[in-house]
């Protein structure tokens, strides 16, 4: 809970790329600003830690968000 409005305003700025390697731990708050910020703008989560690919697949995010494997890979769809 502590990181999610550092979180939040990242991705505010966020106009491409979210890398999401670092993210240790993630839940529905973690979702829910994830599709909040899609409704705003197009950006893709790059490198998504195993716990937080699983949540996106389990919630069926993965299907709304753009996940890439990689940075690399985020940043060839530009």
């Amino acid at each position: 809970m502590h990181s999610i409005e550092p979180s939040a305003v990242a991705l505010e700025a966020a106009t491409e790329d979210v890398d999401a390697s670092g993210i240790a731990f993630a839940d529905s708050t973690l979702l829910n600003l994830l599709i909040l910020t899609r409704q705003a703008t197009d950006f893709r989560v790059a490198a998504p830690t195993r716990q937080v690919q699983r949540l996106l697949q389990v919630t069926g995010v993965d299907t709304v968000l753009k996940v890439r494997a990689t940075v690399e890979e985020a940043a060839s769809d530009y």
